[in-house]
């Protein structure tokens, strides 16, 4: 684990962070697709970041367990200070501002599955600082169609005022096995 005061993992290798619900339980489809993904990547090499919980957290925590990458879990004082038994490196912030912004600060790709407004929020911050500028634009994947209809409606209501297509930054992957294809191809180039 690293030092809670330093909150930041070290380098070794390109991380993906994974946004999701908290609810699935194990052997559902939701978890078994963040389980997947946790394998793929960590066989690529890559580590992986989530929010450290339960659910799609922890199950792609799993997925990744014995790798050898780095499982990121960044906790927060709002909730539990204990993250699920997969992670090996913990970051633990104050606030849920502090934990947004190293979920994202982490990522050099964003995959989003399933969730609730927690997810939403997620990932309407990562699209939102790549479409103002404020981060280099990096691959953002849903998977499956549960995101589709967001992203649709913002880019309609976009294209109305204007503005060039923001969708540009958020793939949909089919399901989870190409979401995790795709980043590893995408985090090679």
């Amino acid at each position: 684990m690293v030092d809670p005061k330093l909150s930041i993992p070290s380098r070794k290798s390109k991380i993906v962070t994974i946004f999701g619900s908290s609810r699935p339980k194990a052997g559902s489809p939701e978890y078994e697709d963040a389980l997947l993904l946790g394998k793929k990547l960590s066989s690529a090499g890559i580590s992986i970041c989530t929010g450290g919980y339960g659910g799609i957290m922890e199950a792609a925590s799993k997925g990744a367990e014995g790798s050898g990458v780095q499982i990121i879990g960044v906790t927060t004082s709002i909730f539990s200070p204990t993250p699920n038994e997969y992670v090996n490196v913990q970051v633990h912030t104050q606030s849920l501002y502090e934990r947004l912004e190293k979920l994202v600060h982490f990522g050099d790709g964003y995959i989003i599955l399933k969730g609730g407004t927690g997810t939403l929020v997620e990932l309407s911050l990562v699209w939102e600082l790549m479409n103002k500028n404020i981060i280099n634009e990096k691959p953002i994947l849903t998977v499956k169609d549960f995101w589709k209809p967001v992203i649709e409606l913002l880019d309609k209501e976009l294209a109305y005022e204007g503005k060039e297509s923001c969708s540009r930054f958020v793939r949909v992957a089919a399901d989870a096995g190409d979401a995790a294809n795709k980043m590893i191809d995408a985090l090679a180039g």
